[in-house]
């Protein structure tokens, strides 16, 4: 049944992702920042050795360090490698204009790793040291500034930005998940209470629910931080491109972080809230957004490996649908829904 369920939203997901890619009209400058991801693996964990995109903020005889951002795709982005990088706007990030606004470097790697899958593999438990052994390793090899190591994803690489937070938070300086396929418990949570979280979600995501997933992950965050003021929820009442066209699925809230929480025009998102975890508005003003946020953020990590699954070991293999988070119901409400919006918006 788990297996049907995995196909089922593979299917909507690969659907949703093809219209939307096609939706956003890329140009070729756009296409020229895409380009500029190189493509690597990372060393054989457990069996996996997963390959990766990645981008690098370097000149010739740079010694500088720079942060990291570890990007994670969601469902049916990792089918073929490459498509972690061309079927979303992450590539906006290695812009320069992106790229100033990391502080104090004026720059930071990329690393977007791809699940494997191609074996039915959705970012599920087992990629959890795979993954890791990846970020370790490309951190060995590379002028990365270890205090300042990010990681953000969404859908089920929401699900897995959480998972590797709430496993290793030593690694992580903050974490903004997004759309996340997984409500961890108020005792996981507890892990990452000095971490600062940036949650982003559609009210009417069709997926991963607003009232039963992400909204009551929001409040036992609330609950147990220790920095509510760092924390933050971003809520699209529709979720947008920059240019205030609507996307073909209420699930793309990712759009929204892709390119910085501000629209095209530099203004505010479209139909776009921010709260931080005391209750209190946020007003987002230009050009500090996302990384500027990221920026503010350091951890004392130095890039020591760490071996199994840190805080979640032991932690049963829920498979590759959202376990609790999702039911049939759900899933069918989100193909028709997604489905009408195609067709008929």
């Amino acid at each position: 049944m788990k297996r049907i369920l995995s196909l089922f939203l593979a299917m909507l997901c690969v659907i949703g992702v093809s219209f939307s890619a096609s939706a956003m009209g890329y140009d070729e400058g756009f296409e020229a920042l895409q380009a500029q991801f190189k493509t690597g693996t990372g060393p054989e964990t457990n069996g996996y050795a997963l390959d990766y995109r990645w981008f690098s903020p370097t000149e010739e005889n740079d010694s500088t360090k720079y942060p990291l951002v570890v990007w994670l795709h969601g469902m049916s982005e990792g089918s073929h490698e490459g498509k972690q990088v061309t079927e979303n706007n992450i590539a906006y990030w290695t812009s320069d204009e992106f790229q100033s606004r990391f502080k104090p470097a004026g720059g930071a790697y990329i690393l977007a790793p791809r699940s494997p899958e191609e074996d039915l593999i959705f970012w599920s438990m087992d990629m959890i040291e795979p993954l890791r052994a990846t970020i370790d390793e490309f951190v060995k090899t590379h002028n990365v500034d270890t205090t300042r190591i990010y990681i953000g994803g969404f859908s089920m690489g929401g699900k897995m930005t959480l998972n590797m937070a709430v496993a290793y938070p030593e690694m992580f300086a903050a974490a903004f998940p997004i759309c996340p396929a997984w409500s961890p418990t108020e005792a996981q949570l507890r892990y990452i209470a000095d971490m600062p979280i940036w949650l982003t979600s559609s009210r009417k995501d069709p997926i991963v629910n607003y009232n039963t997933c992400v909204t009551p992950m929001w409040t036992k965050l609330t609950k147990v931080t220790n920095i509510p003021e760092d924390c933050r929820f971003s809520s699209l009442t529709t979720s947008r491109f920059e240019d205030g066209k609507k996307c073909t699925s209420n699930h793309h809230a990712w759009f929204a972080v892709n390119h910085d929480m501000f629209s095209s025009t530099n203004g505010a998102y479209p139909e776009m809230s921010t709260v931080n975890a005391a209750g209190a508005e946020v007003e987002l003003t230009y050009p500090d957004g996302m990384i500027s946020w990221l920026s503010n953020y350091t951890s004392s990590y130095d890039g020591t490996p760490i071996q199994g699954k840190g805080n979640l070991e032991g932690m049963k293999n829920t498979g590759n649908i959202v376990a609790a988070d999702l039911n049939i119901f759900q899933i069918l409400k989100g193909v028709f829904t997604t489905l009408w919006t195609m067709l008929f918006a």
